[in-house]
């Protein structure tokens, strides 16, 4: 596997190597080894699977507050979606700064998203099975979430949604807590 930093800390995407002969290819997805050489904590202990049967659906922008947050590794089965990540750290140098990456069956692309961050993805393509494995068990009522459209983020996405759950569609302006990099000497 490749691991690329990307300029959000913490948020990684990594890259199958595929290894291929006459039958097809073989790739490691996860190894907990290789992920602790690059400095990377991370067990899955839960594992869910999203099925969107239509483009432009939009799933997100989702995440857990402390002490419940989760880490999750995020990978496209089939199809294709523009994933995003939100940081929502307010100690982070990079609150409220975003990165978005296509992630595909053909690229065989993943986006490990670290606890404090919201996700969400938008499909490319009809039949898009997104793979998430999960650093903490999801814990009923602590789910939160921010708008994809909010004015706080000014996320890019590469077109309107068509589809989007109407709790999704509905979260509140987030209101931004006092960052680190916003605060005076």
């Amino acid at each position: 596997m490749r691991f690329e930093m990307t300029q959000l800390p913490g948020l990684v995407v990594i890259e199958a190597e595929p290894r291929q002969d006459s039958r097809g290819s073989f790739a490691r997805l996860f190894c907990p080894q290789e992920f602790a050489a690059a400095g990377l904590e991370f067990t899955p202990v839960q594992v869910n699977l999203s099925h969107n049967i239509a483009s432009r659906t939009l799933r997100g922008m989702h995440y857990q507050d402390a002490p419940f947050a989760e880490a999750k590794l995020v990978r496209c089965t089939s199809g294709a979606i523009f994933d995003v990540a939100l940081d929502l750290r307010p100690q982070s140098a990079t609150y409220l700064q975003w990165r978005g990456f296509e992630l595909s069956r053909a690229n065989g692309r993943a986006l490990l998203v670290p606890e404090g961050f919201a996700h969400g993805f938008i499909t490319l393509q009809p039949e898009s099975d997104v793979l998430y494995q999960m650093g903490r068990s999801f814990v009923p009522g602590h789910e939160r979430g921010v708008r994809f459209d909010d004015p706080a983020f000014n996320i890019i996405w590469p077109f309107a949604p068509d589809q989007i759950n109407p709790r999704d569609a509905a979260w509140p302006d987030y209101i931004p807590m006092k960052s680190l990099s916003s605060a005076s000497p």
